[in-house]
């Protein structure tokens, strides 16, 4: 009894052992055939689709400024300060006109009131029946011409009726020699108040006529030429009625520099005495 069943149960146990082993097996070939479709196995493609082009940003161009002009200095050479046709000559002690009997191709007769009924050039015309008919309108003045254009003779005359009364010395401080006026260029105009007062004297600067001229002058292309501080350089006394001509352009352009004189605007020799 106990042989027998000895032998069955190392029967048994033989039996439990072949299934391991089966059993075994079996889960080692499962195991290998798993890495087989691992390793042998083609991975999964993702569709194959050609990359999609990335959009170029074109740089948007910053907004500018738009630059301004760089404003061109004033043209001094615009026109001649030598020749007397011009309207920009310069005529002083020092500077003759040259010819010295110079006399103006056109001169005219503006209609304005006169005390001595003497032309001018007709640019300087226009811009007097201007400036006349503002000073009017702006501030109720009336003015008129007391002098304008005169020649070589008549320049000779005043200037010898001067020094006859006065002296030659006193003479040369207030009355320029003929071939030295600027009333021989037909571009200078002597200014009185109307009624008259204080003609061609020192006060008519503080006439309401003489104020108003000073200080608007300029917009009609004038200037005043023999200012009370400019004696050293242009070689006359102080005339607040004597106004010059020289264009709009100019006469801006020396108020807006503070420029009193025309031998300093355009660096040309002037001073008091005669060469």
């Amino acid at each position: 009894m106990i042989l027998g069943g000895s032998r069955g149960a190392g029967r048994e146990r033989g039996a439990r052992a072949r299934r391991r082993g089966v059993a075994l097996a079996a889960a080692v070939a499962v195991l290998l055939a798993l890495s087989a479709c691992t390793v042998s196995a083609p991975a999964a493609r993702r569709p194959s689709h050609p990359p999609k082009p990335h959009a170029t940003q074109t740089p948007r161009a910053l907004p500018t400024a738009t630059s301004t002009p760089t404003p061109v200095g004033f043209d001094k050479s615009a026109h001649s300060v030598d020749d007397p046709n011009s309207i920009w000559v310069v005529v002083n002690k020092a500077r003759p006109l040259n010819p010295i009997d110079y006399t103006p191709p056109t001169l005219v007769y503006p209609d304005v009131t006169y005390v001595n009924r003497q032309p001018m050039r007709p640019e300087v015309a226009d811009a007097l029946v201007a400036m006349f008919k503002a000073g009017k309108a702006e501030a109720g003045l009336d003015f008129s011409v007391q002098s304008a254009y005169r020649s070589f003779e008549s320049q000779t005359r005043v200037y010898n009726d001067d020094v006859a009364q006065h002296g030659q010395a006193y003479a040369d401080t207030d009355t320029a020699r003929p071939g030295h006026s600027e009333h021989q260029t037909g571009l200078a105009v002597d200014i009185s108040a109307v009624p008259a007062k204080c003609s061609l004297d020192a006060c008519f600067g503080t006439t309401l006529q003489g104020a108003w001229l000073s200080a608007n002058s300029w917009k009609f292309g004038f200037i005043l030429r023999y200012a009370e501080i400019t004696a050293p350089i242009t070689g006359f006394t102080y005339e607040p009625w004597h106004f010059r001509y020289v264009g709009v352009p100019l006469a801006n352009e020396l108020h807006a520099e503070r420029v009193n004189t025309l031998e300093e605007f355009f660096g040309v020799p002037g001073g008091t005495e005669y060469h």
